[in-house]
């Protein structure tokens, strides 16, 4: 059996995550109290017809005491013998701040309190602690559309696989602000910048004119060779620590050269000896899974 914990910031997407799940198979149930998620999962795994994949959505709706013994649930249900998954979604403050403002809805905590919306994010927050440490996986939805979100989630969660780490490789841009969801972070802006040739402030580190033109510089080369190394060497540690999601974001000031191109070689190096490495391009929206090595090449 399959189980996604859906959770997150409310006005952060948990209910279009959830949707997407259900339209994929999964039986959904929006707002489970959290101590009802044991039973939940005793009941539909004793039904006539089990049912192989289950989505559930616990937030700060629950009530506080249920959301401080959520380690100790999740531990039980684990302990079952069952694939489950904890999805984390979030959002930055202000545009939480601006999604509020424009559908005039009211946020789950200003119901029957004095609390401002900017109070009421920040005590979210502060409620969802418990969960957001044991996350299997963080998504940022920021930046990202309804289109977008949809594609996370069928992509990265509901084809994960059991028995893998699914590797993200990120580029990205400093000037719009680290990604939320990322693990491990590499900053290229000391590299040389194809921003200041007229003939390439257009282009992007996918296209020939961009990488010749850093392939031409040796420094571009060394900062990617380490990077890999590094990579090659600590994944065997972190598949070890049973994680199933590994983010490594690679920044320069736009998001459009230097990471861009950097990202593409370190994907597709890792690909070729590795299975479950995906390829994401914030700034460009652009998102790829590369093909899996054969049996005999992954390691």
């Amino acid at each position: 059996m399959q189980l996604v914990i859906i959770s997150g910031r409310s006005g952060s997407g948990k209910s279009i995550a959830l949707q997407a799940l259900e339209d994929l198979g999964f039986y959904a149930i929006d707002n489970l109290p959290a101590m009802l998620l044991g039973p939940l999962v005793d009941e539909l795994r004793s039904d006539q017809s089990p049912r192989s994949a289950i989505a559930v959505s616990i937030d700060a709706r629950n009530l506080p005491h249920a959301l401080k013994r959520f380690p100790t649930l999740l531990e039980d249900v684990r302990s079952r013998d069952i694939h489950c998954q904890v999805v984390y979604l979030t959002t930055d403050a202000r545009i939480l701040l601006e999604r509020y403002s424009a559908t005039r809805r009211r946020h789950p905590l200003t119901r029957d309190t004095e609390m401002t919306l900017a109070e009421a994010i920040d005590r979210e927050e502060d409620a969802l602690t418990e969960i957001r440490d044991l996350a299997d996986l963080l998504i940022d939805t920021s930046r990202l559309s309804v289109h977008d979100l949809r594609g996370r989630i069928t992509d990265q969660v509901a084809s994960h696989r059991h028995e893998g780490l699914t590797l993200t490789i990120e580029s990205f841009g400093f000037k719009r602000g680290v990604p939320l969801d990322a693990d491990i972070v590499f900053d290229a802006r000391c590299l040389p910048n194809p921003y200041w040739d007229p003939r390439l402030r257009d282009a992007t580190g996918r296209d020939p004119s961009v990488i010749a033109f850093l392939e031409s510089y040796p420094v571009v080369d060394e900062m990617a060779a380490d990077i890999l190394s590094w990579i090659e060497r600590w994944l065997p540690r972190y598949r070890a620590s049973q994680r199933s999601y590994l983010t490594v974001a690679i920044g320069c000031t736009g998001g459009q050269h230097r990471s861009t191109y950097l990202a593409e070689g370190l994907a597709r190096r890792l690909a070729e000896s590795h299975a479950g490495v995906r390829l994401r391009h914030r700034e460009l929206g652009l998102q790829l899974t590369l093909p899996a090595p054969t049996a005999d090449e992954d390691r």
